[in-house]
């Protein structure tokens, strides 16, 4: 009989959270760019909605996406850089 999983840290937790955050977030910025690739063609056909929804939308979803986006990757350049440093 094998002994019971013990249920994960608190920092385990917070870790997965934050990486299924990351994932969606990563996701959300891919459809952004789809969707602005998407309403600047239509935008040359004469078509403005999607356009001027993805532009009402620019600030308050798409501008935290990406910068959420390049902070966790700033961080984990750090985080790598530093544990290799420390395996030294």
């Amino acid at each position: 009989m094998t002994a019971p999983n013990p249920s994960p840290s608190f920092l385990q937790q917070l870790k997965g959270s934050m990486d299924t955050l990351l994932v969606v977030d990563v996701f959300v910025v891919i459809a952004g760019a789809i969707w602005f690739a998407v309403a600047v063609t239509l935008h040359s056909q004469h078509i403005e909605a999607p356009l001027e929804l993805f532009q009402r939308l620019w600030e308050p979803l798409f501008t935290p996406a990406i910068g959420l986006l390049m902070g966790a990757a700033l961080l984990s350049g750090v985080l790598g850089w530093w544990q290799r440093r420390g395996q030294r």
